[in-house]
Parts: C-alpha cells; structure tokens; sequence
C-alpha cells in the first residue's frame, strides 16, 4: 500500500507543479484553458478516490494478487471515476474568478501531495497498520484483530532495492514478524490460492544456519528439542507420518524451492524436516500450528521480505496488548 500512496503523491506533486507552472505563464486567462484544466483537477481527485477505494476493497478481501503497482481492475475503475471528474469539472463551470478557483485548486493539491507522500514514508519506513487476516496466529492474534507494526527494528528498507539500512537488531526466536510471501511468480498456488505479494504474520523458529525438524508436532533446533512453546495451540488429535521416502539432501531442495507443501500436503504438518535455514533467511511457523500454512510448507523467508515486527493490537478495544 505504501509504494501505491508514493506514486499517487507523485502524481499529485506534478499536478501542483504543472498548476504553478500554467499560473506564472498566465495560461488561466484563457476560458478555455481554465475550465480544461480545472476539469482536470476534479478528474485526478475522482481517480484518486476510487483507486484507493478500490485498493482497499481488494486488500480487504485479498483476492487480487498482480506483479504490477495497480491491477487493470484498479486501473479501469480510476479510469472510470477520471472520466466522469473530468466531465463534471468541465461542464460545471465553478463560480468565482479563475484565480480563485485555481488557487483553491492548488490548495488542495498541495494538501493532498503533503499528506498522501508523508503516509507513504511513515508506513514505509516506520510503521504500519495490519490486520489479521485468518486463524493460522491463534490465540496469540485472532482474526479481525489490529496491530501496528514496527518497521525500524529490523532497518529502513531501501524502496525497491531489496536492501536495509540502520538495523537496530536482526529477526530473533520468537520474534513474530510481518512479511512479504516469498514468491516471484504471480500464478504459483500455494495453500490453496496465489499469495503472491501478501503479507502474512507468523514466528520465527529457525534463524540462519539452524538445522530444524518437527517430531510428532515437537520441534528440535539442530538436534535438540525447544523450549515449551507457550504460545502454541494444538487443535487435532491425531499427527500425521512423516513424508515416506525422500531422501534429505532431495527434501532440503524440495523444501527451498517451495514444493514440499505441494508434493507431499499435510505430510510435511507434524513431521518436518530436518532442514537447514539457508544464510540470510527464516523459518517461520504460526502458533496455530495444526491451522497454519508456512514455512513448513512453502520454504524459507529471505530477511529482505520481513517488514517489521508485531508491536501493539490496537483493535478491537478489548484485545489491547503488547504480543509475546
């Protein structure tokens, strides 16, 4: 969402640039001129409007999953609410000079710029809202809970580059982490539907260069078991065997390519591994662990695709807590 606000705020940027520029060549003293470009105004804020509309709608109910900034489907809908702004703005004379509605023209865009790009680098670099979008966290988060998420602790994220700087810590045991799907392929299916640039919430379990395995649910962390897991919620009673013969260095391929979950289905829930955590990447597991599709099943998460971690629930009033 956040790189989605930046451009919009770009888009806004050169529409204030443009106005000042057509204002100091004096363009406004044409009628024409005046009632076009404020038709183009009202047409920007209808596209701006219906394109975060949309967007929001769609990340709600997380069906759409595209490798482009903005799907045709926003695109169309923007388009949409673009061309009857720009008919209204044109048809509808304003009252008042061409001045004034100019000016207020640029108020508003300036209003706007300055609001939708500070967003933009508060959700990118510092923090941001999320909500939880399914049962795999429980008890630790249900679904319909809101948190904010801390985007410093693990360094500001470099737009498009992959890379951080300013770390204050690295991702640790424990920590539960909100990330971007490790997937580059927009049509992969993977627990039951494309996740292709979602977001989703589990823990981290293995760090970089652990060796980890799942005996009958228990998880052992190169060879020894971990400490009670607290958190953790079992809802079955039965453990399903072990994958049948894979041999390791062919389940450890497997399983950092992401086909584990795919070859071998719930096989691979209670009886897991052994696998070593590839350098400068996690395994993550939910706390709902007979409910929760992850690292188990789709492979490892790259550092570069954490985004922060899980700070506060801020909603519902009566869930208010700091996670452990």
């Amino acid at each position: 969402m956040e790189e989605k606000l930046f451009w919009i705020g770009l888009l806004v940027g050169l529409h204030y640039y443009l106005t000042r520029v057509f204002t100091e060549k004096k363009k406004f003293a044409s009628e024409r001129f005046f009632r076009a470009w404020h038709a183009v105004f009202v047409a920007l804020m209808a596209f701006i409007a219906a394109l975060l509309l949309i967007v929001t709608v769609d990340n709600r109910s997380g069906d759409v999953v595209t490798s482009s900034l903005f799907s045709a489907r926003q695109v169309l809908y923007g388009a949409a609410a673009a061309l009857a702004g720009f008919a209204w703005g044109w048809w509808r004379r304003p009252a008042g000079q061409p001045g004034t509605v100019i000016k207020g023209d640029l108020d508003w865009s300036e209003t706007v710029f300055s609001a939708v790009l500070l967003a933009s680098v508060v959700m990118y670099l510092f923090v941001q809202a999320f909500k939880i979008p399914s049962g795999s966290m429980r008890t630790t988060f249900v679904e319909g809970d809101h948190l904010f998420v801390n985007k410093m602790l693990y360094g500001l994220r470099l737009p498009y580059t992959g890379k951080k700087l300013l770390a204050f810590k690295k991702p640790g045991r424990l920590d539960i982490v909100v990330f971007q799907f490790p997937s580059s392929d927009p049509s992969e299916i993977q627990c039951g539907g494309p996740q292709y640039g979602k977001d989703f919430i589990k823990r981290v379990v293995g760090l970089p260069g652990e060796t980890v395995e799942l005996r009958d649910g228990a998880v052992f962390i190169n060879g020894a078991p971990l400490a009670e897991e607290a958190y953790v919620q079992y809802t079955d009673g039965f453990r399903y065997p072990p994958a049948p013969g894979v041999q390791r260095a062919a389940y450890q391929a497997y399983w950092e390519k992401g086909m584990l979950g795919k070859m071998y289905s719930d096989h691979v829930r209670d009886n897991f591994g052994p696998v070593t955590v590839p350098a400068g990447s996690y395994l993550v597991m939910g706390d709902n662990r007979d409910r929760s599709c992850d690292s188990r099943y789709w492979g490892p998460v790259p550092a570069s695709l954490i985004k922060g971690r899980a700070w506060f629930t801020y909603w519902p009033p009566s869930r208010m807590s700091v996670p452990e």
